[in-house]
């Protein structure tokens, strides 16, 4: 059936059909580094999401003036200037989110997700659908980072969000507050990703 809401396509294209972590498989190093707590990874996908929604905002509203031989370099120093606020934010506002997520906040300036929609996405549609498809995938970027770090501090650490769920006697697996635990349980969420999303199709087909 066609989509009668375009509009509202580019925006929950973002958060399933298109996850830029479990669909496009973006964003892997702050995925795997950060996400050992929730609220880690909480913070770094609204970083992220941020930066992204500030950044299609002003390639949108510039393409037309940025000369196409040094747009890459453009778009990455509007990318560095977000980037730089939401340093200085989280160093005034939360000295430990700050000090906790350490030189991969700079490194959201490489993050392959937001130079992409740049390029795929903003460079070529009006300011409306940039900010449409900026906050589906910053959306899908918040909840992927979630569903990775809730599972590794509840088994980690015995909480969510530093709030103890087990008591004294929990045995924590502190593999998973560790950095195989970040490939373990991405594995694992891919692999659930991708069999929901065979079986939906296959239904599709065969219903």
């Amino acid at each position: 059936m066609e989509n009668q809401n375009p509009n509202a396509e580019e925006f929950l294209k973002g958060l399933w059909k298109e996850n830029p972590v479990f669909v496009a498989v973006l964003g892997m190093c702050p995925a795997l580094a950060v996400s050992n707590t929730a609220i880690n990874s909480l913070a770094m996908g609204l970083a992220t999401s941020f930066v992204l929604l500030c950044s299609s905002i002003l390639v949108a509203s510039l393409k037309s003036i940025i000369p196409k031989q040094v747009r890459i370099t453009t778009y990455i120093i509007i990318i560095a200037t977000f980037v730089t606020v939401v340093d200085f934010a989280l160093a005034a506002f939360s000295p430990a989110i700050h000090k906790e997520l350490g030189a991969f906040i700079a490194l959201i300036v490489v993050n392959c997700l937001i130079l992409g929609r740049q390029e795929a996405f903003a460079s070529k549609h009006s300011v409306g659908l940039s900010i449409l498809d900026a906050l589906g995938m910053g959306i899908g970027f918040t909840f992927a980072m979630l569903c990775i770090g809730i599972p590794r501090e509840i088994l980690g650490s015995g909480s969510i969000f530093n709030i103890s769920l087990f008591g004294s006697n929990f045995e924590p697996w502190v593999v998973m507050i560790l950095p195989p635990g970040g490939f373990f349980m991405l594995g694992f969420l891919l692999l659930g990703f991708n069999w929901f999303t065979k079986k939906k199709k296959a239904r599709i087909n065969y219903g």
